[in-house]
């Protein structure tokens, strides 16, 4: 039974997973259907937290909009996000950035990891 579930969630996977880390802003790329029609929205925002494996996987991209905090939990895999581009990559020693909730202005800054 173990082994039908492992195959099917390795059907539903994407070929080519975008990388990037809890910190990193990032771009995402996500399919909004209205009516009948579908269009590609961007959604752009700094990564508060990566969770979960395999086809279950999802991250939460928080931005700012007109002074208004908002975010977003997209699966990894699925096929409504159609890319993921990572703008800046952002230097932060946790790996979930929940305490960003609370600040606000230059302080709910993440600093950008110089290579």
């Amino acid at each position: 039974m173990n082994n039908v579930i492992k195959e099917i969630e390795e059907e539903q996977l994407k070929k080519e997973v975008p990388q990037f880390n809890v910190g990193d802003t990032v771009r995402v790329y996500g399919k909004i259907k209205e009516g009948n029609r579908e269009r590609i929205q961007v959604f752009e925002g700094t990564v508060l937290k990566k969770q979960g494996g395999s086809n279950r996987a999802t991250f939460t991209v928080r931005k700012n909009s007109n002074g208004i905090g908002v975010e977003r939990t997209w699966p990894l895999h699925s096929p409504n996000v159609e890319k993921v581009e990572v703008v800046r990559t952002g230097k932060v020693r946790r790996a979930k950035l929940n305490y960003l909730r609370n600040r606000v202005g230059k302080k709910a800054k993440v600093k950008e990891l110089v290579k």
